[in-house]
């Protein structure tokens, strides 16, 4: 049986973390750059479809000033009709309205990107499930802080909350 496709009126694609302080680490398996750009292709075919695109990014909290990049990344500047999230913590959904903005927009399934696996997609992908949405998850783009720890994620972790697929796949799924 074929995977059902992904609505993008009923779809957000989540970007967590592209951020250049942490995309220039360049941890795990994929290189900060190939995220971004699997990322951005993603990001791409969502606004192209009519889907929502989520990009969040961490603040630290109690902090006068932010450290050096710690904006989006310039392939995923923020468009008119995306959501935004500055995130305090791990995850984005807690204390942001995530939830309320998605559910507002009719959205069920969430789709899963961004660095690290196991720190901001994993915990924001928890969250997701915890409040309802279906999750998936595009593997290649994102990466973990360790090839070792990355891969135990998608293999062992993950897919208890949801699918493990790659960008291509989500694309190929992808529908008006």
């Amino acid at each position: 049986m074929p995977a059902p496709l992904l609505l993008a009126g009923r779809t957000a694609l989540i970007v967590v973390d592209l951020m250049p302080r942490i995309v220039e680490l360049d941890l795990g398996p994929h290189k900060g750059a190939d995220v971004v750009a699997r990322a951005g292709r993603l990001v791409t075919a969502f606004r192209r479809a009519g889907g929502t695109v989520v990009l969040v990014r961490v603040e630290r909290p109690g902090v006068a000033e932010q450290p050096p990049g710690s904006g989006f990344v310039p392939e995923m500047q923020p468009q008119p009709g995306d959501i935004t999230v500055v995130k305090q913590t791990i995850g984005a959904f807690y204390g942001t309205g995530l939830a309320g903005q998605l559910r507002d927009r009719g959205v069920t399934t969430v789709v899963m990107t961004g660095i690290a696996t196991t720190m901001g997609v994993e915990s924001t992908a928890r969250a997701a499930a915890d409040h309802g949405f279906e999750v998936v998850f595009a593997a290649d783009a994102m990466s973990g802080t360790t090839a070792a720890e990355h891969d135990h994620a998608l293999t062992v972790v993950l897919p208890r909350f949801g699918e493990v697929v790659t960008a291509g796949e989500v694309l190929d799924r992808l529908s008006p």
